[in-house]
């Protein structure tokens, strides 16, 4: 397992000389590569950057990959071909096709090419499934038969015969008669299953017939299957990779292809001082090469952008574009069918819209088949000339430039951008809804392309300068291991949002449930990830409240406490999650607020909601302090009622009311809220004292205990609404309690949520007692064995992910670092 090691970036320039103050020894679980909202969002998974092709944070293949041609001779350095396949019988993604089918038990025989009983089966198009948005054949629940009659021509397809299927439960597919797989329970997306040799014998040219049954014996339907051939891929050395280094904004790799040192570096500059910037979906890939002889050698570097990128699936059929301006040449790639908007879901990638890939006028820019361009490119280290659009299926089509390095010996460098045009993001409410870049109707990819490599000197510069200030700043409040983790989440806390125009042009700044649901604007994902915001961006903190102020307001949402969501990304149409949270998202909206109006240092934003803000305390008032069995963020292990650290964040919420009415100006209100809090306060310490520490529950199950990280928010806004030895007295507990990767979240189960360690390491007062909570979350994001991006919910025992993935609540992180801002105030 390779360690990330100190580089220094040799490339000409000191300020590109990151290595030096930022060393560091941490092995991501990932490496962010392109980073900017849920669906422009490409990783490295392994350490080696040619292990295996890049990935979208789902884990799909969105392959970029890289090519040095050095005297003549081919090196690999970026991604590895994934793995293609071409069709003998088409899934209904790549080709739609109708198949007989039935919901009655069919005699035996049914599988058979000669059961002739099917002619009376009824006709339909596939995919067979419950999702009403996908157009094929309504199947609810109970058993179905499937019979599809497909003629193969002559002559039969060599290599090996794959099934490529979607079943949602347990399938049994057979051809001809013969039995392909049987698979148990259900795999939620398409996925390949080995055919054996002897079933393969019973494709033949002519009409075939592939046959399948499907069990749904509860909630969700689908089945769709079909047989593929994996194509050959060709191979070229690959260039030896010497190091790799991470900070919050860049990914830097070096490597050495015979006598030239390549540098790699990766940038997405999500400088959240810069709205403008931070919403522009374009990133830099700077790729720099000196000689190590000492002697001239001639350097091209070739870079393709998978049709993937812009495809939900690698079937979708996808079409090139070409375009130019007086400085840069682009390629740009989308799907033929556009279907803006039209789908909603969590394991989903984006299917409308186009990736671009743009140069600086004197790089050749072309698209192709992958393997074509990479021929070409090895042969003659050039692209043959190409102004036609491409079409084809998304994994067989690819965007490409090439750029001559000329004659190096000393280092030089060129660059490429990588952008994404969603046309639109979201839907809100029945409108579709721009991203924030592109609010002003005139504007074009070709426009921020422009733009981006107008400012790709200075971008470059201030990211680097960022991510120096930012590493020395967390490495002040917390330690180099505090610092590493910071880092480490910086980029994937904001990627898992979209920064969009709302419909009066206010700032939306809208979450994914990465991996979890896929709700969007989900409340008690915005709570953890919000620290970040606060600390860097408070306009983008108050726009991860406004849309869930707006669902109350406009008479919408018509209970007395906040939604849960505003829907499934990307369609905010309303909640969909099948059950509310209220005391959590009351606690957790009127927090926030406060931390939003305190951060300001005005009461503006509580003053425009203050009706609203008004009925959700009211709810906390009533119903917080001893709460009912109820879901809560916290509910991994099951449902609580009298929920001790849901209570401290109703005391919260309450005396964040109270102080934020002081800031209005209203001193009979603001001290009623804030004697209640305090009341409770007192309450809650007898209610929940159990011996050496405070309880899970009120009822005081036997030697239960949780994290009280609510009991945060006391110290960063200064509410002073618990006497301090609370938290001392639970840190003294949480200390006897840890595991080698973590504290647990609470005493039920071993596994934690490594946001919520961060918020309870903050309560502490001494400096080692913070560093003892953090270390063993460094510990676990080095030595995780699941390659994915950083997961919030792991193992405390032996670092395994237990669920979740690249989501934001890990800008919750830097809840030490706003911490110490907001007490320094």
């Amino acid at each position: 397992m390779m360690r990330i090691s100190r580089i220094m970036l040799v490339l000409g320039s000191s300020w590109l000389s990151i290595g030096g103050l930022l060393a560091q020894t941490l092995r991501p679980p990932a490496y962010p590569l392109v980073t900017h909202d849920p669906y422009f969002s490409i990783w490295a998974f392994n350490d080696t950057l040619t292990a295996a092709p890049t990935r979208h944070w789902t884990g799909e293949p969105q392959a970029l990959e890289g090519m040095v041609r050095v005297d003549g001779k081919t090196y690999q350095f970026l991604g590895k071909a994934a793995a293609e396949y071409r069709a003998v019988i088409p899934t209904a993604q790549e080709k739609p096709y109708e198949a007989r089918y039935t919901f009655t038990k069919p005699a035996d025989g049914w599988e058979k090419p000669t059961f002739a009983a099917a002619n009376s089966w009824k006709t339909g198009p596939a995919p067979f499934t419950d999702n009403r948005s996908l157009k094929g054949t309504n199947w609810t629940e109970g058993d179905i038969w499937v019979r599809r009659t497909v003629s193969v021509p002559a002559p039969l397809p060599t290599g090996k015969l794959t099934l490529l299927l979607w079943h949602d439960d347990d399938v049994e597919v057979y051809l001809n008669g013969v039995l392909l797989t049987k698979q148990e329970k259900f795999n939620d997306k398409y996925a390949y299953f080995a055919v054996p040799e002897a079933a393969r014998k019973a494709l033949h040219t002519g009409e075939n017939v592939l046959a399948m049954h499907c069990v749904s014996p509860q909630g969700g339907e689908h089945l769709d299957a079909g047989l593929y051939i994996e194509v050959p891929q060709q191979r070229v050395p690959t260039a030896r990779q010497t190091g790799v280094t991470l900070t919050a904004t860049q990914t830097n790799y070096t490597f050495e292809a015979g006598p030239v040192r390549l540098t790699a570096n990766f940038l997405s500059p999500l400088l959240l001082d810069e709205l403008e910037t931070v919403a522009r979906p374009v990133s830099y890939i700077t790729l720099g090469a000196a000689a190590t002889d000492g002697k001239p050698h001639t350097v091209q570097v070739l870079l393709t952008e998978a049709g993937t990128v812009a495809a939900n699936s690698p079937y979708q059929n996808v079409q090139t574009q070409t375009g130019s301006d007086a400085s840069l040449t682009w390629q740009a790639v989308g799907t033929t069918a556009q279907p803006v908007l039209g789908q909603a879901g969590d394991n989903v990638r984006i299917d409308w819209g186009y990736a671009y890939l743009a140069a600086p006028k004197g790089a050749q820019t072309t698209s192709g088949t992958t393997s074509a361009l990479q021929s070409a490119f090895t042969q003659s280290g050039k692209l043959a000339a190409n102004s036609k659009p491409q079409t084809g299926v998304a994994q067989r089509v690819a965007l490409a430039t090439v750029l001559d390095m000329g004659r190096v010996t000393k280092p030089t460098e060129q660059h490429v951008l990588l952008g994404y045009d969603d046309l639109y993001s979201v839907q809100y409410f029945g409108q579709n809804l721009r991203g924030w870049w592109r609010r002003d109707p005139s504007m074009t990819m070709a426009k921020a392309l422009q733009t981006a490599e107008k400012e790709y000197t200075r971008l470059r510069r201030k990211s680097t300068e960022f991510d120096q200030k930012m590493y020395a700043d967390a490495q002040a409040a917390g330690g180099k291991e505090y610092a590493d983790l910071c880092q480490l989440a910086y980029r994937q806390a904001i990627a898992a949002h979209k920064i969009v125009a709302g419909p009066k042009g206010e700032v939306f700044f809208l979450s994914k449930e990465n991996f979890s649901n896929g709700s969007i604007g989900t409340v008690d994902v915005t709570y953890p990830s919000a620290p970040m915001f606060l600390l860097y961006n408070n306009e983008l903190a108050k726009g991860l409240l406004r849309f869930i102020f707006d669902y109350s307001e406009s008479g919408r949402w018509k209970k007395d406490f906040p939604a849960h969501d505003i829907g499934t990304y990307p369609l905010a149409n309303g909640q969909t999650y099948g059950e509310d949270m209220p005391v959590e998202e009351a606690g957790n909206m009127l927090i926030l607020t406060a931390a939003a109006v305190k951060v300001d240092g005005k009461a503006d934003f509580a003053r425009e909601h203050w009706p609203t803000l008004t009925k959700w305390v009211g709810f906390l008032k009533r119903d917080g302090f001893d709460p009912a069995n109820q879901l809560s963020t916290d509910d991994f292990a099951g449902h609580l009622a009298r929920n001790t650290n849901l209570s401290v964040k109703a005391i919260m919420g309450i005396a964040c009311y109270g102080q934020m009415a002081q800031q209005l100006g209203d001193k009979k209100t603001a001290d009623e809220y804030m004697a209640l809090a305090r009341d409770m306060a007192k309450r809650w310490q007898t209610m929940a004292r159990d011996g050496d520490h405070y309880a899970l529950t009120f009822d005081k199950p036997a030697g239960s205990w949780s994290q009280k990280y609510n009991l945060v928010w006391d110290k960063v806004l200064d509410l002073n609404v618990f006497p301090k030895e609370v938290a001392q007295q639970e840190m003294d507990f949480y200390l006897k309690h840890q595991q080698r990767y973590g504290l647990p979240l609470d005493s039920r189960k071993t596994y934690t949520k490594s946001d919520w360690i961060m918020w309870t390491a903050t309560l502490a007062d001494r400096e080692a007692d913070f560093k003892a909570l953090v270390a063993p979350v460094w510990q676990f994001a080095n030595d995780t064995p699941v390659r994915v991006p950083l997961t919030d919910w792991h193992e405390t025992t032996n670092a395994r992910q237990v669920g979740f993935q690249a989501r934001s609540v890990v800008g919750g992180y830097f809840i030490k670092l706003l911490s110490d801002k907001m007490t320094k105030k």
